[in-house]
């Protein structure tokens, strides 16, 4: 068994974690470093940022679970392109699958709206 028709993707993750690397050690010490009472303040989406403890304090919960809901979805999404691609191939059994796959993902989505994980007050 040979291993050369790998050796491409192989090299391609590995340039990739290594310009990573790279990107990420390198700031530091290459970047700007002009430090101001905006920069240093918490960002909430817009809104007037609220005072803050001295050592810091509670950030509001609906932050993550607005990200985890928007990871969550967008994973279907991941989901849904390779059997969009492979539809053809994989016949009934795959549209059957998918149906499955979708109604769990709605059920998710119908509990989260009822307990009110989607309204932003």
């Amino acid at each position: 068994m040979s291993f050369s028709p790998y050796v491409p993707i192989v090299l391609l993750f590995v340039l990739g974690a290594l310009f990573a690397l790279f990107s990420v050690s390198i700031a530091p010490v290459v970047g700007p470093k002009r430090y101001n009472r905006a920069k240093l303040d918490a960002y909430e989406c817009g809104i007037e940022p609220t005072p803050q403890p001295v050592g810091g304090g509670r950030f509001p919960i609906k932050f993550y679970l607005t990200a985890m809901l928007f990871i969550i979805f967008d994973i279907e999404i991941i989901f849904l392109y390779p059997w969009a691609v492979t539809f053809d191939a994989l016949g009934l059994f795959g549209l059957v699958e998918m149906l499955l796959f979708i109604g769990t993902v709605f059920i998710a989505y119908a509990y989260v709206w009822r307990r009110g994980g989607l309204n932003w007050d």
